[in-house]
Order: C-alpha cells, then structure tokens, then sequence
C-alpha cells in the first residue's frame, strides 16, 4: 500500500512552477494506472486496484516508502478531470496524466503495441509503422515528463516503466533541467530486448536508445536481454560497452538484470483453503489414472499457441497409447480482443482445438480442453497442483511468471515444467526440460519424455526450479526443510525482493564519465 505524500499541483500556464522541498520521494511511472476506474449507476466513480504482476511486485513496497504513481487513467471526459484527480491522489497515491482519446489509442494501440511490441519479441513481419503514431508517441512521453517535472523535487527518484515510455527519461532530464531539478531516473524493460540487427528495423531506433539512455539504471529480466541492449548501443550509437553499463555522453549508465520473482505466500495459502483443496480432489477422483497437461497463456502471438496445439497433434500421431490417458488443459486469457489480428488469432486456435478433438476424441474424451476466460485463482491453482506436465511454449517472453506460479505448486506433485528455450524463465529455472517450440518433432518428443520420467527425475529437476522461484521472492526466503511455508525476513519497508533490490542499486551514486 502505497502512503500518498503531498497532493501534487495542477500545471498551469499561468501558474509559476516551485518545486516541493528537497526531500527524496519515489515516483513510479508506467503506461496505465495500478488503479481501474469505473462509474457506478448514480454515476458515481468507483476505483479498484489493478491485478497484474507489476502492481503485485510493487505493493512489497512497505508504507514508509512514500511515494506517487504516475500513468493513464483511461478514458475520463475532460470535466471530471479535477474531481478524479483528487480522488486518485487522495485514496491511491496516484496521479493521473489524462489524454485525449485517439491520442492514447495511437500512441498505445498505434505505435506502443503495433511497432515497439513486435519489434522486442522479433516479429517483424508484424511491424506497422505510421509517422502519425511516431508522432502520438513523441507527445505522450512529452505530456509525462512535463506533468512528473512540474512536480518534483530537486533530488526525487523516478522509476519508469516498460517499452510504452521509452522516451520519457530522456524528456524527463530535459523538462527538469529547466527547472533547475537534478533526478535519479530508472527505466526497467518487461519485454525481451532483441539483437541489434533486429532493432536497426526500426526507423527511429536512434531516438529510441538515446531516449532510454538518459536513464541512470536500465533494468531487464534476463542477462540476455542486457547484452543485446549493451551490445547494440556499442554497434548502433559506438558506445563504449562495459561489463556493467555503456558511457553515454558525460554519464556512465548502468545495466544490468533483475529477475522478477512472485509472491509464493500468498500461493501456499491459497492452495491450504478448503475449497482448493476440493478442487484438487474433484480432479484426482474424476479420472484417477489421467495424466494432466496445463498451459496458461494470454491469446498472444508471442505465446506461441498454435505452435503448441501443432505439437499435440503430432504428438497425438505419434503415441495413440497416449490417447485417453492425457488431457490438455489450455486456459487461453482473451488479450487485446479490439484488435483485428488478436480475434483471429482466437478464431485460429478454436478452429485447430476443433479439429483435434474431432480427430482423436469422442463425446466422452476430448484431449484438449480450452478454456477461453480468465480463470479464478484458486481454480487456477488447483489446475496448477493436479498437473503432471506444464507445457509452456512462448516463442518469445521477457519472463513468464506461469511457469515459477507452476514450480510454486508442485512441493508434492513435483510436476515436470517443460518450458520454451526463448522466455526469459528458461535463463533462471534450472531443472526443467527446455525445447524449441518452432520444431514441432523436438516439442512432441520433449512432452513424451516429460510425461514417462520417473518420479526420481522429476523431484530432482523440481528440486532445482523450486530453489530459485522460492529465494528470488518477495521476502527473499525460503524454508526447504518444511517446504510448505516461508520463512520471512525481517527487512526494512518489507520491500518486493525484486524492486527492493532494482531501488537498492538505483540509488547508489552515479559515476560521471
């Protein structure tokens, strides 16, 4: 929970801007708010937390880290300005930056989701550059910079988020420099970072890595991801590349990676309620000798869903014994469902899904089940706890948080994780069984293996996965010798382990070149 400081003040033209007093305060900046706004039937406006792994990471935050959230708030016609803002300050330690509506869907849609998206996972192919979404981009990372510098003090720490604020840090210096403000910028990447012959596709990849670059500490998931950043500023813009950073202009900016981790507490509590513990029990007494298969993925072509569904067909041809003892749990999250490309890439899915169930099932089996929805967590969990096999298959993903809520699960199942060798997860959890998911032979052959490994094997490999998911946490420990609880560090603000230790190395003194 974050403790709101001071409500900030409304630029204004006519308006005189003075900074707040030197004191040092954290602001958070992402592309949307942690908080949905929504009207009630009187017409009233009715504010509720966000869900999503960045809310989760940051409400480790302890109360004494007092601190602003900056981002959209979604669509608010301009006379309910003034009287959300102060709601969202007032309650939620959040500041609203309110865009016009094409604007934010040029800029989100346009530029942010239709260039800068594709182009980070490798998708060239599906690159849609316009100049008037380059330039809806330029004015939204401008509107930030000028709302966060109008309200800062000399001094502030500032962590930017992700690919939809690229430029911000970058405008952020110029907008406080004005001011006579000196800030700590930090911008971390959720997505992966491609190589530089990748990057160079982009016609303003220049203005893009100088506009990072104004940043103290650039933040990514895997080590693999700051090499690439590193290794194209070196082959793009000919800075000196070092093992912790890049000299740019009269600054030395760090790099480096910080894998994000999830809040297994919460999980192992969640899976002691009685009615999880029905929910797994219903699964094992429905079919006591089937063996589960979960896959849990937004309807995404990064997730690289039909690559899977292809597999298990093959794999379906190849082992028919299989046939009636395996059962696929898809649950598909509708993702984007606005977009032309995301419906049909549903459509896509439902159609291949069809056609395997015709081909190998009948009205008492059906090999796959897709669940198109957003599933509950605890049925989520039970599906995660009743699985032999999760079968995760991105072709390209900045980590994938499924596969360590999987590992979290599986202290007595001690499931196999098999996990596509391009998400990020794939650099951390030693012990699972990685694969190309763009061979579909090697994909059908590596869930072969994962669902006849003996149970040695398996607790072996699941050993390992687990040592990781449960030290890289919010607390940062675990107790293996009771392998069902956590053991909790006393640390001050009981900081996320990730963004207290991003923060932590934020704020250590940066070195002029």
């Amino acid at each position: 929970m974050f403790t709101p400081p001071p409500s900030p003040r409304t630029p204004s033209v006519e308006d005189d801007p003075r900074p707040y007093p030197s004191t040092k305060r954290l602001t958070l900046v992402s592309n949307r708010l942690p908080v949905t706004i929504n009207r009630s039937k009187n017409g009233q406006f009715q504010y509720h937390k966000s869900s999503g792994g960045l809310v989760t990471c940051m409400s480790g935050l302890g109360p004494d880290q007092s601190s602003n959230w900056y981002g959209w708030p979604g669509s608010v016609e301009s006379h309910h300005n003034c009287k959300v803002r102060a709601e969202l300050m007032q309650d939620h330690g959040a500041v609203p930056v309110f865009l016009e509506q094409e604007l934010a869907s040029r800029h989100y849609n346009g530029f942010s989701n239709s260039v800068l998206w594709p182009l980070l996972h490798y998708q060239d192919s599906l690159i849609a550059f316009k100049d008037c979404d380059w330039q809806a981009y330029q004015k939204v990372n401008r509107q930030f910079a000028v709302e966060i510098a109008f309200n800062a003090a000399d001094g502030d720490t500032v962590w930017i988020h992700d690919y939809h604020l690229m430029l911000l840090p970058q405008m952020l210096r110029e907008e406080t420099e004005k001011r006579g403000k000196r800030l700590v910028i930090g911008f971390f990447l959720h997505t992966p970072f491609p190589s530089g012959d990748m990057f160079r596709i982009l016609p303003v990849w220049r203005e893009i890595l100088e506009g990072v670059l104004h940043s103290d500490l650039i933040g990514f998931h895997a080590p693999s991801y700051d090499t690439n950043f590193k290794r194209t500023c070196s082959d793009l813009l000919k800075l000196v590349e070092l093992p912790t950073g890049v000299q740019f202009q009269d600054r030395f900016v760090r790099t480096s990676d910080f894998p994000v981790g999830l809040d297994p507490e919460k999980i192992l509590d969640c899976l002691q309620k009685d009615e999880v513990k029905r929910r797994i029990s219903a699964l094992k007494e429905q079919n006591p000798n089937m063996k589960y298969i979960i896959g849990v993925d937004r309807v995404d072509y990064v997730k690289g869903i039909p690559q899977k569904v292809d597999a298990l067909d093959l794999f379906f041809e190849e082992h028919p014994e299989m046939l009636r003892k395996v059962t696929i749990i898809q649950v598909a999250v509708p993702s984007r469902e606005d977009n032309p490309e995301y419906r049909d890439l549903a459509t896509r899915i439902h159609q291949r899904v069809d056609e395997i169930n015709t081909k190998y099932g009948d009205q008492s089996y059906q090999p796959i089940n897709l669940i198109h929805q957003s599933v509950p967590i605890e049925d989520l969990l039970a599906l995660y706890a009743s699985s032999d096999v999760c079968l995760i298959t991105s072709i390209r993903d900045g980590m994938n948080l499924v596969s360590f809520e999987y590992v979290a699960c599986q202290s007595e199942r001690r499931g196999v994780l098999l996990l596509s060798e391009f998400a990020g997860a794939s650099e951390r959890l030693a012990g699972s069984l990685l694969f190309n998911p763009w061979d579909k032979e090697g994909t059908a052959a590596a869930l072969h293996r994962a669902l006849t490994m003996d149970m040695d094997e398996r607790t072996v490999n699941h050993r390992k996965a687990e040592e990781f998911v449960m030290k890289n946490t919010r607390y940062g420990a675990y107790d293996f010798k009771y392998p069902s609880r956590l053991r909790k560090l006393t640390c001050k603000n009981r900081s996320a382990h990730w963004a207290g230790t991003f923060l932590a190395e934020l704020n250590k003194p940066s070195i002029k070149c």
